[in-house]
Formats: C-alpha cells, sequence, structure tokens
C-alpha cells in the first residue's frame, strides 16, 4: 500500500506545538509559574488545563497515540489555542484522518468543457483552471499573459509536462521576480497546501510535490516547518510584471461544485485605476481568447 501524503500523528503534534509556541501565559489568562521557561509559549501542562483535559491525555495526542479525540476535546483545544475556522478544520483532519482505500490508477486531471467555457467567457479577465494539487489544467491568454507568459500557452494540455501553481512560485526564477511581496506570496502559497495535505493525507501526488519542493527550496521547508494553516481563496495580490510593470489586482478563487477539487482563479483590477490601464495593456500586447487544451494521448 502506497504510504500516505502526511504522516498524520506526527503533523497533529507538530500542529499543536506550534500553536502552543505562540501563545504565551498571560495572553490566556495564566499566571506564568517558574522564572526559566525551556520551551516558547505555553506548556502542555498549561494547555491540557486551559482545555480541561489531562496532561497525560494531551500528551498522548500530541504525541500522536491517540486516536479518538472527542469532539469536545477538540472543541476545547480550538478555543484554548485561539484557532482560527481554517485551522479548527486542519486539527479535525489531523486528529481524524480519513481512513486509508484503495485508489484507482492515478490518471491525469483534465479540466472540465464547463471549466473551459467560463475562461473564454471571460477573456478579457485574468483566468486560470487549477487542478486539486495546485496543477495548471488551462488559462486563458490573459491568465497566461499575467502568470506566467514565459511559458508555452499549451503546457497545461501536456500532462507530463504541465506546470505547477506551487513549482513555479518555489522553483521558476521568472515567477520569483513577479511578487513584489514574496513573503506574503510564499505564505499564502503554503497555508494553502497545508489545508489541502491535510484533508487529503492518502495523495501520493500530493505527498511527491510536498517532497521536491521541502528537497529543493529551504525557503519551502522553513515555512513548512512553521505549519500555518489557511485557506486563501480572496484578497489582494500586487505584481511587478515584465511587461507592463507595477498592478494590484483583487484575486477569488471559485470551487467546482463538482467535487473534483478544481477551481478558477480570476483576477481583476479595480475601475479606472493605473491597474486596470495595466491591464488593458497587457490584452492589446497577447490578444484575448482561450484555447480549449486536450491533454496529449500516451
Amino acid at each position: 500500500m502506497d504510504s500516505p501524503a502526511l504522516d498524520t500523528p506526527a503533523e497533529l503534534g507538530n500542529f499543536l506545538r506550534t500553536r502552543r509556541a505562540r501563545l504565551q501565559p498571560e495572553d490566556v489568562g495564566l499566571v506564568p509559574y517558574g522564572t526559566r521557561r525551556r520551551v516558547p509559549g505555553l506548556r502542555r501542562e498549561e494547555l491540557a488545563q486551559l482545555a480541561g483535559v489531562s496532561v497525560a491525555y494531551y500528551t498522548r495526542l500530541e504525541q500522536g497515540q491517540s486516536h479518538n479525540a472527542s469532539d469536545g476535546v477538540l472543541d476545547a483545544l480550538a478555543r484554548a489555542l485561539r484557532l482560527t475556522a481554517d485551522e479548527e478544520a486542519h486539527l479535525r483532519d489531523l486528529a481524524r484522518p480519513a481512513q486509508p482505500r484503495r485508489r484507482p490508477a492515478v490518471r491525469p486531471d483534465t479540466v472540465r468543457p464547463g471549466v473551459q467555457q467560463l475562461l473564454a467567457a471571460v477573456a478579457g479577465v485574468p483566468a486560470v483552471a487549477l487542478g486539486p494539487r495546485f496543477e495548471i489544467l488551462a488559462w486563458n491568454r490573459l491568465g497566461h499573459a499575467l502568470i506566467a507568459g514565459h511559458l508555452d500557452f499549451d503546457s497545461p494540455g501536456r500532462p507530463q509536462h504541465r506546470p505547477n501553481a506551487q513549482q513555479l512560485l518555489f522553483l521558476d526564477p521568472h515567477t520569483r521576480e513577479l511578487y513584489p511581496d514574496r513573503e506574503e506570496e510564499t505564505r499564502r502559497a503554503v497555508s494553502s497546501l497545508r489545508v489541502a495535505a491535510g484533508a487529503h493525507p492518502e495523495d501520493r501526488q500530493l505527498a511527491e510535490l510536498i517532497g521536491e519542493l521541502s528537497m529543493k527550496s529551504t525557503e519551502f521547508s522553513t515555512l513548512w516547518s512553521r505549519h500555518v494553516v489557511s485557506n486563501c481563496t480572496f484578497g489582494t495580490k500586487r505584481f511587478h510584471h515584465p511587461l507592463v510593470g507595477e498592478m494590484e489586482l483583487a484575486f477569488e478563487m471559485l470551487q467546482t461544485p463538482d467535487g473534483s477539487g478544481q477551481g478558477v482563479l480570476m483576477y481583476t483590477a479595480a475601475d479606472g485605476s493605473p491597474s486596470e490601464a495595466a491591464l488593458h495593456l497587457l490584452a492589446a500586447e497577447r490578444g484575448p481568447g482561450v484555447r480549449v487544451l486536450e491533454p496529449e494521448r500516451p
């Protein structure tokens, strides 16, 4: 049987420890005892007190030796650690991983016809179809020009050479220059990858992606070790584009309702803004439209 993408007991312990480390006793209304603290943040004893569980039970949970944490315990831990909604969902994914199941032979994902039609319909808006592992399944002309104009437009249709948004961000020198707020961009990327990995610990391709990035990018491995969790589906991004210069664009990640894990990432600029003018210029440079991409047959 294939090993899972995540060693979920170990990841649960890592997650709990990183969340303990970011809280001080005074942050949660505790009086610190002792003058010397060997580790940052809350001690196990302090967190157990806040959550209303025994120290022995919490220690087993953090060491991955307890697999039946109740809703009440997880709720109490989430409150004690002041977890966000995304972090609490991640805690539950790790504390109760899905049972391994036999998976069908892996076949490359293909973009659904309806998603292709959507890309074509919004030719004036940069749009990119992403798979569940952040692979780029398709893009319209403006989406391609915005995030990866240095790549072959047809590359998403070739599964063996299909670009991946995470790989581009951490391993591609052209993409490195695209985001002036790189620290924020990489944090978003790793946070979203954490969410995906926690929800699908059995996904071998996702495991391979994480392993590759960990080996090839110190920047990625450092961020991954911090266990930051956030499902970053909207916000704003700044771009330093090689053709049209500075832009600030809003982004929205729209998930398809079919359970495939596919989504469409779309970018827009404020009406009348310099960024809108830059997008119009980029569209004029590259031309509108989207080409329907059929994967190559093996």
